[in-house]
């Protein structure tokens, strides 16, 4: 059986984009106090103007790591595990309501489409008190999957 070869291709701003939009599920880094790492699973999504969005309560560890130092990681997956994946760098800054409310509809809209009830949504949002964490995109590696190096792909 032929192993699979692994890939690591670099890709442009807007190839990068086109790779994230479908994808939802990431590894937020964040850094603690001391420097060492904050790992959080989470949903995110892509804003119209290119950002990476994902929603958190304010009191949650992220949320302050990421106002303390905005410098943040993420490791982008595909839904299969095995599926390719990328780690993009960037700059957050953290959004809590009232300004979170709207980047919060479009955080909704680029994951899962139209809301059949948008002031449900809203109010929902605002009783929750959720906050956004919007990222903006400073550095990517390359779009990545696993497997074996070419020089023992042929088993």
């Amino acid at each position: 059986m032929p192993r699979s070869i692994a890939t690591a291709d670099r890709v442009s701003r807007d190839e990068l984009l086109g790779f994230l939009r479908p994808r939802h599920r990431a590894v937020l880094l964040t850094r603690k106090r001391d420097g060492s790492p904050q790992m959080s699973p989470l949903t995110c999504g892509v804003d119209t103007e290119g950002r990476i969005v994902m929603s958190t309560y304010p009191e949650r560890a992220k949320a302050h790591n990421a106002r303390r130092d905005p410098r943040v990681s993420l490791c982008v997956l595909s839904d299969e595990f095995n599926g390719p994946y990328v780690q993009v760098d960037g700059d957050a800054e953290v959004l809590d309501m009232p300004e979170a409310l709207e980047p919060l509809v479009e955080y909704f809209r680029c994951i899962s489409g139209e809301h059949p009830d948008w002031d449900e949504y809203r109010e929902a949002m605002r009783v929750q008190n959720k906050s956004l964490i919007r990222v903006t995109i400073t550095g990517w590696g390359p779009v990545a999957t696993g497997g074996f190096p070419p020089r023992l792909a042929g088993g």
